[in-house]
């Protein structure tokens, strides 16, 4: 396959993509057609990596109303209900669901997800179904697995017991949710297990960290210090870290230190961290986000992900970054023309490295051939226009591809 006149990541010169056994073996200025190679010319189209989604649930996706809709939009009540979701859950519930939603996902160019999944079940119903759904997908999609404690590892009975048998399942990271545990006592001891487990097993780490608008929460500062101090820096993710938006600065300058020496990786999640956040405000309101732009000035690894699609945490959710990305750049104030122009980071290339996938991703001769081609010169118009993704390659092969459609005005 030959792809012909593209900017590559808002690269002014146009280069040819060649596209052979699944791989990219060539990007040059002008590359001549081989005999029966397939010919796609894009006329000066933006070419990016795929869309990388690093924090979702699929487990609980396209439940929202089921046993009853979360009417307050607080946290706390989004777990009550999945509380009682999770009660009726059947294998082949999750599957159906799970795989409705990575389709709906790669519909609209995500080719790498990272899911977490509540392992508070004895039964684990949910993770045993989505390590099926894993291998089912495998070749339109790569799908991790996080251990995900929804009601804590110290606070719910067994819970220790628990994360050691789902590593041993073969999920592909540890997680932790140590706001949520009952003591500060708990929250500490429970990320010392969660980095001992992943050490045992090899494991990744990805846990919710600090996701309430309370400044005294602060597990973040012992997730770096683990992660600093038992090597595994760039395999650790704090996602969430909502808190931050509420530490003082001066605070926030001492960790800011511990945060770059540790090297780890941030998830936040616009639609909903906006959505459930500042919740016990009045005025003036939080907007419930990590501190994005100063991590991210700071040279720190920070990606966006969707996090929830229709469940008792968030009632809309269409699988699309572009949504996220959006939310994420208003809220964050992160505008300039430059900053729009390579915000595609957030979605691709950040996630990527969250995601540890980063020596099998990006446009580059040798690495396997999987882009994203849209329907506009450059990142900025895409995003602010919303122009069609024409194609999702995957492993060479076209995954996804829209015709533009045609608007006529009457007036």
């Amino acid at each position: 396959m030959l792809l012909q006149q593209v900017h590559i990541e808002n690269f002014s010169e146009l280069k040819d993509i060649r596209i052979e056994n699944a791989t990219f073996t060539a990007i040059e200025a002008h590359l001549e057609p081989q005999a029966g190679e397939e010919v796609i010319d894009l006329a000066g189209k933006l070419v990016i990596p795929p869309f990388v989604d690093p924090h979702v649930h699929l487990d609980s996706t396209m439940t929202a109303g089921d046993p009853e809709w979360n009417e307050s939009g607080t946290l706390f009540d989004g777990i009550r209900i999945w509380s009682e979701r999770k009660k009726t859950l059947t294998h082949a519930d999750v599957k159906q669901r799970a795989i409705a939603a990575l389709r709906l996902q790669a519909s609209n160019g995500l080719q790498f997800v990272r899911s977490h999944v509540d392992v508070t079940d004895p039964d684990l119903t949910a993770l045993k179904a989505l390590i099926e759904v894993r291998e089912e997908v495998k070749d339109w999609m790569t799908l991790q697995l996080v251990a995900f404690p929804q009601e804590g590892i110290l606070s719910f009975p067994h819970g220790k017991e628990l994360m050691i048998e789902v590593a041993e399942l073969g999920v592909d990271a540890i997680g932790a949710i140590p706001h949520f545990e009952f003591t500060r006592e708990y929250s500490v001891e429970s990320l010392h297990f969660a980095f001992e487990v992943a050490q045992k097993y090899n494991l990744l780490i990805d846990a919710h960290t600090d996701e309430i608008d309370d400044p005294a929460s602060r597990g973040l500062e012992t997730m770096a210090t683990l992660a600093l101090e038992s090597g595994l820096k760039e395999k650790v993710t704090a996602s969430h870290t909502t808190a931050m938006g509420s530490y003082n600065d001066a605070y926030v300058y001492k960790l800011m230190r511990l945060l770059k020496m540790s090297d780890i990786n941030f998830v936040a999640n616009p639609l909903i961290n906006m959505y459930l956040g500042g919740r016990f405000d009045t005025y003036p309101k939080r907007r419930g986000l990590t501190r994005v732009k100063e991590l991210d000035a700071n040279g720190i690894n920070v990606a966006f992900g969707e996090d929830d699609i229709k469940d008792p945490w968030y009632p809309m959710g269409n699988g699309n970054m572009l949504d996220s990305l959006h939310m994420g750049l208003h809220a964050t104030q992160i505008m300039g023309y430059s900053e729009i122009l390579n915000s595609y980071r957030f979605i691709t290339h950040n996630g990527a490295k969250v995601m540890h996938v980063t020596d099998q991703y990006g446009i580059e001769v040798g690495k396997p051939a999987n882009l994203l081609v849209f329907n506009a010169p450059d990142f900025y118009t895409t995003l602010n226009e919303r122009d069609e993704m024409l194609y999702s390659i995957h492993n060479g092969h076209i995954l996804v591809s829209t015709k533009p459609a045609k608007k006529y005005l009457h007036f």
